[in-house]
């Protein structure tokens, strides 16, 4: 078994920016995905980003050039830098890891964005 721990959400402004950070229970030895989904009130959980441990890197399109995510050193730890926040970012993040067929998520941190 494997948790993740997310910390970093917030209330920020439109235009302002927030870091998320996700650390994995144990070091993660295989091949494995890690990533960022968020869901808004009423709507499906949607994919972010997300990113390999060979270091290839996916966005959602909506996100494309305000977001960053990157890998920490010891692979068991993603983050996700959000620049130029907009209201429609407001959702709850969540941290997946998917390793050898399973997924895990973390519980979520809520990210707010006021006009």
């Amino acid at each position: 078994q494997v948790q993740l721990v997310e910390s970093g959400g917030g209330l920020a402004q439109a235009g302002g920016s927030l870091r998320l950070s996700c650390e994995a229970s144990r070091s993660i030895d295989s091949l494995n995905v890690m990533g960022w989904y968020r869901q808004a009130p009423g709507k499906q959980r949607e994919l972010v980003a997300k990113m390999t441990s060979g270091g290839s890197p996916i966005y959602v399109e909506s996100v494309k050039g305000r977001f960053t995510i990157s890998r920490g050193y010891a692979k068991n730890t993603v983050y996700l830098q959000m620049n130029n926040l907009k209201p429609e970012d407001t959702a709850v993040y969540y941290c997946n890891l998917w390793v050898r067929g399973s997924d895990y998520w973390g519980l979520g941190t809520q990210v707010t964005v006021s006009s």
